[in-house]
């Protein structure tokens, strides 16, 4: 009987190591402060950030966490509000079943670079757990990747450092 029960607690504690972290991921946010903000290739970038981030957290083991947009909007008091709030955005994880949700912008301040920026908070503090910044070059969706996969690889590191970034292509030169 023993052995039982400590085979049944050996069970349980690993279930418990292998439970899948999960993320809750609202909209990224557009911060254009060039002399042609707005523009339609912004937007659509901007919005490509979340499911590329997704996506590469999904490949990591995450469990991504979906937040009606509905309920994302109104709890978002006006432009910024949610980045500068971290209660308020835990309260839409928590309410999402999420450990952690991750409020995102695209900061552009030129329209040679631009900051994919990402505030992770856990849900069950309201404690802002990490502050992350990943420059791209230029709006290729290419070079956007490669700011998501470094985002991506930051918010592992805080969690569970399970995540690979896929490794750089090499262009040939012949």
């Amino acid at each position: 009987m023993k052995a039982y029960y400590f085979l049944l607690l050996l069970v349980l504690s690993i279930g418990q190591a292998h439970a899948q972290t999960s993320i809750a991921i609202l909209d990224f946010e557009l911060n254009d402060m060039t002399l042609k903000p707005g523009i339609a290739a912004e937007i659509n970038r901007t919005a490509s950030i979340k499911t590329m981030l997704e996506k590469e957290l999904k490949g990591a083991d995450y469990r991504i966490i979906s937040i009606d947009l509905a309920a994302q909007h109104r709890a978002n008091s006006g432009f910024g509000y949610l980045f500068d709030h971290d209660d308020v955005a835990a309260t839409l994880g928590r309410a999402a079943g999420a450990d952690y949700v991750l409020v995102g912008r695209l900061h552009k301040p030129s329209f040679l670079f631009a900051y994919i920026m990402g505030h992770l908070i856990r849900v069950k503090d309201d404690r802002l757990i990490g502050n992350y910044i990943s420059e791209t070059k230029g709006g290729d969706e290419k070079l956007t990747l490669k700011g998501v996969e470094s985002l991506a690889d930051k918010i592992d590191k805080a969690l569970d450092n399970r995540y690979t970034p896929p490794p750089p292509k090499h262009v040939s030169l012949h």
